[in-house]
């Protein structure tokens, strides 16, 4: 009777361990190979490009604006009409189109007049350099004004963004 000596189960194990490193080594040696090597034929990424906004201010909508009610959960309630008015700063050297406009607005005492809603509404085509932009809002007609206007800011695309 032949039984293998020690020594040759660890020199069996060795080779397999060596074989199975190889194997991995190579897999994730070609994997990254082509993750970088697909790279440059993958299309460029359009970014977000951020807009500041400035000199954001506000005025009544003129009185053929000016009518119309909020609905919220079933119940229509009387509005107030605003037009929200500012300058963008568009510092990519392209033009941005469909830039969402955020922002927080308060009445007299605080509370803010658009609850769980920081997106206002969005400029079409914002171009480089400084720009006016308006926005048209509604708010219940019980909120007292003035009105508090902050961290208002807006972001887009460089190009066509499908809504």
């Amino acid at each position: 009777m032949n039984t293998p000596h020690p020594a040759d189960y660890r020199t069996q194990f060795f080779q397999q361990f060596l074989h199975l490193s190889f194997a991995a080594i190579v897999t994730v040696t070609l994997a990254c190979g082509l993750w970088f090597g697909s790279a440059s034929f993958a299309p460029v990424a359009a970014a977000v490009t951020q807009i500041s906004l400035s000199d954001v201010t506000y005025h009544e909508c003129p009185a053929e604006l000016s009518e119309g009610a909020i609905t919220s959960g079933g119940t229509s309630m009387r509005a107030k009409c605003f037009i929200v008015t500012g300058k963008a700063n568009n510092s990519s050297g392209k033009p941005v189109l469909n830039a969402d406009i955020f922002g927080r607005i308060y009445d007299a005492n605080g509370n803010s007049v658009m609850e769980n809603r920081t997106r206002l509404g969005s400029i079409e085509e914002v171009p480089p350099g400084v720009s006016d932009f308006e926005l048209r809002i509604s708010i219940p007609a019980n909120q007292p004004t003035p009105l508090q206007l902050e961290q208002f800011k807006a972001a887009g695309f460089a190009g066509k963004v499908r809504r």
